[in-house]
């Protein structure tokens, strides 16, 4: 049972709900195959059937942690500092991304977008949902847009997220990874014929690394 008063620390962002943190070879989108220091929060409501992480969901079950010590790890692994989730802007992301800033680490964070966008960032990663779309501040602020494609629906809400955000940002099509063998021989099709979409794919799965 949290305290009043860890409450009161969660939602001022100096306490968070810590599911795991870890150093690894980031496996998706722009900056695949590079180094990089994961933080998963806990929390999400946006639910997505196909979730691999669903026991990040209930932010209950994962410790608040305070940023401090998420901070201290991470700066001392490395430059850049993932944020993901579950759904990282559930909580206000300004007090740990000022925290790893003031350390000189690189800021990225991967998100649905559903929720306000706080903390500051040298790279934010979009991964809109259907079940609850992004808000227009983080279109705006997304420089990758990465849809991930469980049937060929998929491909129509690709293109619909793809025409609001900026013309800089780099798009994803990333294949389900249950049904990638069905799904990826149709991105690669789709990404012959519309070549400002390339493919991402789940390459830390393939590796067999976190």
């Amino acid at each position: 049972m949290i305290t009043k008063e860890t409450q009161a620390l969660v939602d001022e962002g100096i306490m968070l709900p810590l599911m795991e943190d870890f150093y690894t070879i980031q496996g998706e989108g722009f900056f695949k195959g590079t180094a990089a220091y994961f933080i998963r929060i806990g929390g999400c409501d946006v639910g997505c059937h196909w979730c691999d992480v669903k026991e990040s969901w209930d932010a209950g079950v994962h410790p608040p942690t305070h940023i401090g010590e998420m901070v201290e790890k991470a700066a001392a692994s490395s430059d850049t500092v993932v944020i993901t989730g579950g759904e990282p802007l559930t909580w206000d992301m300004t007090l740990l991304t000022k925290s790893l800033r003031d350390k000189g680490c690189k800021t990225h964070i991967e998100t649905s977008g559903a929720y306000k966008l706080t903390g500051d960032w040298d790279w934010v990663c979009l991964s809109p949902k259907k079940i609850k779309l992004p808000t227009d501040e983080v279109y705006v602020a997304a420089n990758e847009l990465k849809v991930i494609v469980f049937n060929k629906h998929d491909l129509k809400f690709a293109e619909e997220q793809a025409a609001k955000v900026s013309e800089n940002c780099i798009l994803y099509l990333q294949p389900e990874w249950s049904n990638r063998e069905k799904m990826i021989p149709l991105i690669i099709d789709y990404v012959m014929k519309n070549p400002k979409w390339k493919v991402s794919l789940q390459t830390h799965k393939y590796l067999n690394i976190p």
